[in-house]
């Protein structure tokens, strides 16, 4: 299996590079410009090819609403030309997606053949690309993830570990509901339905959902958080969507069921608190 694997400078991607070592390819957006066609297709010509993993995207939530037509860009059209030239190839694509693209306006978890109904720009532009994804190959899996964590990029858990560092209390939203979920668990996931999905005679093409589990609130994570880290604990304080505005609108429910993928793949879902605690280890490792 050689797999090849677009945003290798994210969260997942990068964590995706890592895990597969010499068995991939990784180009981050310096090396190539997935909204570049010739560039994705020179990317996709290596005949050893077996899968292409679409992790580039454009993930700055609220920046988003000020710079729609590059969310879109990058989410929508670049996201179906990487699906066109893995299709052009004949090589299947899996495709990080997100549960911004559902309103979370209900209690149950969301199952993946609910419409789509995004409360921001970001998640419109992830709810178009899977839509491009899906007309421009038909061999595709569209992955879609929540509360995205790791040692690497910007992401909740090192946000809170600094704020901890600077400040003696802070201000958590606890009416948010998710299953946070680590980067090297959606990375494995990737390796394992890459594998699966190459066998002759699949044909389960479509759109799964991949997430943490236990469900909690931004406040419960940040709980789990401090009780494991080293370091500062600052006091926390639950406080509402309402008393923390931010430009671009979050869904109040991001669960989501993760059946199919269990069903169809094998794949249980993590528990996102030995995660984090590989995470908290792995960061106290690095040099600040």
């Amino acid at each position: 299996m050689s797999l090849l694997v677009f945003g290798a400078g994210g969260q997942v991607g990068r964590a995706l590079v890592e895990c597969i070592g010499s068995a991939g390819t990784g180009y981050d957006h310096a090396a190539c410009d997935i909204c570049d066609p010739a560039s994705v297709a020179r990317a996709v010509s290596d005949p050893a090819l077996s899968a292409v993993v679409n992790c580039a995207a454009y993930t700055a939530v609220d920046r988003a609403e000020s710079e729609r037509e590059r969310a879109f860009a990058v989410n929508a059209e670049g996201a179906g030309i990487v699906a066109r030239a893995a299709a052009q190839r004949g090589l299947p694509i899996i495709h990080l997606s997100t549960d911004y693209v559902y309103s979370g306006s209900t209690a149950a978890p969301h199952l993946e053949d609910e419409p789509s109904a995004p409360t921001n720009v970001y998640g419109a532009s992830k709810a178009a690309g899977d839509v491009a994804v899906a007309a421009a190959n038909p061999a595709h899996l569209v992955l879609r993830v929540s509360w995205v964590f790791g040692v690497h990029g910007v992401n909740f858990v090192k946000t809170m570990l600094r704020l901890g560092r600077e400040r003696s209390e802070l201000r958590v939203v606890a009416d948010q509901q998710g299953g946070p979920t680590e980067a090297r668990d959606i990375a494995a996931a990737v390796i394992a339905i890459s594998e699966i999905c190459r066998r002759p005679g699949f044909d389960a093409w479509g759109i799964y959902h991949f997430a943490g589990a236990p469900n909690t609130s931004w406040f419960g994570f940040a709980e789990a958080i401090f009780e494991r880290a080293r370091g500062p604990r600052p006091g926390l304080v639950a406080i509402s969507t309402r008393e923390y505005p931010t430009p671009a609108a979050r869904p109040l429910n991001s669960s989501l069921d993760c059946t199919r993928i269990r069903d169809v793949f094998g794949l249980g879902q993590p528990d996102w608190r030995i995660s984090l605690t590989r995470v908290l280890d792995a960061l106290e490792e690095i040099p600040r």
